[in-house]
Order: C-alpha cells, then sequence, then structure tokens
C-alpha cells in the first residue's frame, strides 16, 4: 500500500491508538494500545502525545512532548538508544494527548 499524504485522522474525543516500536519504552511498549484526547488542556512539556513530523507528513507518531518551537513541538522518545525524533525530523504538531493505555496494562499516562 503505498503511503498518503496524510496519517488517519484522530475522530472524537478519545481515541485508541496502537503503539509500534519501541522508542517510548520503558512507559510505552511496542503493542501497547492507548487512549488518545483531542482538544481539553493545551500540551505541556513532559506529556505524552500523538503527533505528525512536519517533515513526515504520513507518519503518526506518540512521543513526549518537549518545548514547544517553531508553531509547533520539538518532541523525543523516552527510550534513549532510538533517535527516530524530532533530533531526526524536526518540528511536529500534535494531533492530541495520550491519557490512558487500556491494554494490555490498563493505567494513566502522565507527564515527567
Amino acid at each position: 500500500m503505498a503511503p498518503t499524504a496524510e496519517p488517519p485522522a484522530l475522530r472524537g474525543p478519545l481515541t485508541p491508538v496502537l503503539v509500534t516500536g519501541p522508542s517510548m519504552s520503558p512507559t510505552l511498549r511496542h503493542g501497547d494500545a492507548v487512549l488518545v484526547r483531542t482538544g481539553g488542556r493545551a500540551v505541556r512539556p513532559g506529556d505524552v502525545v500523538v503527533a505528525v513530523f512536519r517533515s513526515r507528513p504520513d507518519l503518526l507518531v506518540v512521543k513526549r512532548a518537549v518545548e514547544p518551537r517553531d508553531g509547533g513541538w520539538w518532541l523525543r522518545g523516552d527510550n534513549e538508544f532510538v533517535a527516530d525524533d524530532s533530533r531526526a525530523y524536526g518540528v511536529a504538531d500534535v494531533r492530541g494527548r495520550v491519557v490512558a493505555r487500556w491494554w494490555p496494562r490498563p493505567g494513566l499516562v502522565r507527564g515527567r
């Protein structure tokens, strides 16, 4: 399947998203299912978010917000050995905040 120009839209106030890859370990692991809140309070540094890098508009990612930059956010993964974050792709536009992991280990996902 060819990549689309835009990633899937997040619909509704809470949207389920599946985490793929090791970049957010140990906070989130490959295969975790999370609930993403669109709207609500503003993103703060330390929040875990779902976003799209401006240089990779076809890729929806789960990362941690570090700081606002150039009208978007600088993002980092929690796994220091994986650099597929703003260090590689630059500024991202946040689509929503991760508020909870609902599978396989239900629990809140908190900011740092």
